[in-house]
């Protein structure tokens, strides 16, 4: 029993920190009302949620920055390896590319919400170069606006992925890539046909992590540059979840709005998983 005890206190601690939380809101989904008089519902709050037209477009506004996801995946991979061909600074390179992901997300946001105003230093830029064309109201405009917190959620979270493929490629053996050079392999054929395709489990591993981040960690970005406006074309479901359960007091319509977002996490993680046993299963058929 000794082994159980001597893990026991992490295990009171997680149960507390985690597993009481997680069932808690599982549990309040069911409910509705405010924290100090709940009525059992049933289902009721996750069918007020598909009938509510603010919950749908948040949700379709998570999955419309999902494609974030692969533009910033190509875009660490290219400075990573551009990085790694021994570019003179790197190191410093690699430093100022991973600033921007240890910043406070909130001055980000601040930040970002002075450059984009319609009258932000972006457009005074732009008109200074005659290019007044290009000019346009990125935080104010319905369409634009969820696709401007995609471009700062890209710049913040550039840095972990360079860092994460500059890594991964340091710890390749360089055998492999001077027997290529020996054949003849141009520079692009080594980064496609060597380096890259044995970056997969690291590129996958990336993949999931930034979903689930534009999934459920972008609430400070909309709450701070668009505040989830103009007329919620902004609001993310981490801002639904905010606004019911904080601002207006719909404590079970929130907690339901959770577990959605539990569950498209839990399905990305499956998905992570499953990937990650394929190559195991293949290997032990053979």
């Amino acid at each position: 029993m000794w082994p159980y005890l001597f893990v026991l206190p992490a295990v009171v601690a997680m149960g507390f920190g985690f597993v009481f939380p997680l069932v808690s809101v599982v549990r309040n989904s069911f409910y509705a009302g405010t924290f100090y008089q709940m009525q059992y519902v049933g289902l009721g709050n996750f069918r007020a949620l598909a009938d509510d037209n603010v919950f749908v477009h948040s949700l379709a506004n998570n999955l419309r920055l999902l494609l974030t996801v692969p533009v910033m995946t190509v875009l660490a991979l290219l400075v990573a390896v551009v990085l790694h061909d021994g570019v003179r600074g790197w190191r410093v390179h690699r430093s100022a590319v991973f600033l921007p992901y240890i910043l406070p997300a909130a001055g980000i946001g601040l930040a970002f919400g002075a450059l984009l105003q319609f009258n932000g230093a972006l457009n005074q830029a732009l008109r200074a170069l005659h290019l007044d064309f290009l000019a346009q109201d990125w935080l104010g405009s319905p369409r634009l606006s969820i696709w401007s917190v995609g471009g700062v959620v890209v710049w913040q979270q550039l840095g972990f992925g360079v860092v994460v493929f500059l890594a991964a490629l340091l710890s390749l053996p360089n055998e492999v890539v001077e027997a290529a050079r020996v054949d003849g392999a141009s520079w692009w054929q080594i980064q496609t046909q060597v380096q890259i395709p044995q970056l997969r489990s690291t590129i996958e591993f990336f993949v999931v992590t930034e979903a689930i981040t534009v999934l459920s960690w972008v609430f400070t970005y909309v709450y701070v540059v668009t505040g989830g406006g103009p007329a919620n074309s902004s609001s993310v479901m981490e801002f639904y979840i905010w606004r019911n359960g904080f601002a207006q007091g719909s404590v079970g319509l929130a907690n339901a709005a959770a577990v959605v977002v539990l569950v498209l996490a839990a399905v990305l993680i499956g998905v992570y998983l499953r990937l990650r046993r394929a190559p195991e299963e293949k290997g032990g058929v053979l």
